[in-house]
């Protein structure tokens, strides 16, 4: 059994030691160029892959940028209203110190201010949304 080990022996011996012998230059070139073209090739997929993601972020950031503008608006265009409203019944509780033709157009007056500040409110708030 001994003289079959042996030449199995040697046979390993002359395999390990021929491993790590260097490579030709045209041998290393081609690795050289065939490792920097898979590299690139990596890197070229993930700047794609990461552009990707950012574009698909980019439109939820903005989807949600309009959103808020678009809430942002109709809510200035609620506090607008209500600054009117309020406008409003303070002229016509100041109008009720008045008589007759005065406090009829004072009235009307408060009507008119009151309607001016609500189509002034809708304007702004449409050109908001309008703007994103």
């Amino acid at each position: 059994m001994r003289e079959y080990l042996m030449p199995v022996f040697v046979f390993a011996a002359l395999a390990l030691a021929g491993c790590n012998q260097s490579k030709s230059p045209e041998d290393v070139s081609k690795d050289v160029a065939k490792a920097e073209q898979k590299a690139n090739n990596e890197v070229t997929k993930s700047e794609e892959r990461a552009q990707s993601a950012l574009d698909r972020s980019y439109e939820k950031v903005n989807d949600q940028g309009i959103k808020f503008n678009n809430d942002a608006a109709h809510q200035t265009y609620n506090v607008a209203v209500a600054k009117a409203d309020g406008n409003r019944k303070v002229a016509l509780a100041t109008c009720e110190s008045q008589s007759g033709d005065s406090q009829k157009a004072c009235k009307g007056q408060a009507e008119a201010d009151y309607k001016t500040a609500r189509a002034d409110a809708k304007a702004s708030a449409e050109a908001a949304v309008q703007q994103k």
